[in-house]
């Protein structure tokens, strides 16, 4: 179990984690038009300009006082390197559980070990193309969690981080778009709490 160490804090720099991939042979869910599972691919051939359609999903994580935690992706990601996005986003594998899969990829990409994770977007749909012509094109349900401490993010996953309030998070995307993920606009976009 991680302990808190104090206030919650922004950073620039994220200490933890390897440069290698250890999600190269992760699989992913590919899916139909209705969301029914077809079979799997391997994570990292997955992506490209003819993404099939597959399962991940989004997760939001908010500290006690209310701020949300935003990252900035590494620039070293295959889509949207170096832009600021939600917490954390993954994909379940064959045969795991929704909140495995999430508590899985908190642990990965931030360092933070969930409690209660709630659905915001159960049914959140999105394809987006990255400007180097990436696909995204995923049903992506969109969760919350509540954590009491600061990240310890990989370096390959995470940049920066920060937290901010939702409302000042909102009109940074809305002034700014090009600087966020295209599905955390949307996601915000949907989700009026």
């Amino acid at each position: 179990m991680l302990t808190t160490p104090g206030p919650l804090r922004d950073s620039a720099a994220g200490p933890a984690g390897a440069l290698t991939d250890p999600d190269a042979a992760e699989q992913v869910v590919l899916l139909d038009e209705q969301g029914g599972p077809i079979g799997v691919a391997d994570k990292a051939t997955v992506h490209g300009a003819d993404t099939p359609l597959h399962l991940a999903f989004s997760c939001h994580v908010f500290g006690p006082d209310g701020r949300v935690l935003v990252t900035r992706r590494a620039l070293g990601k295959l889509t949207w390197p170096g832009v600021w996005t939600n917490s954390f986003c993954g994909h379940p594998g064959p045969d795991e559980a929704m909140e495995d899969a999430i508590r899985r990829r908190a642990e990965r990409e931030l360092g933070l070990s969930l409690g209660g994770i709630e659905p915001l977007l159960p049914d959140f749909r999105y394809r987006a193309v990255d400007a180097s012509g990436v696909v995204e094109n995923e049903i992506c349900p969109v969760f919350r969690a509540v954590v009491d401490r600061d990240p310890s993010p990989a370096a390959d996953e995470v940049a920066e981080w920060a937290w901010i309030p939702l409302d000042e998070l909102r009109a940074a995307v809305a002034a700014a778009p090009f600087a966020f993920s295209p599905w955390l606009g949307w996601q915000l976009e949907a989700w009026r709490p």
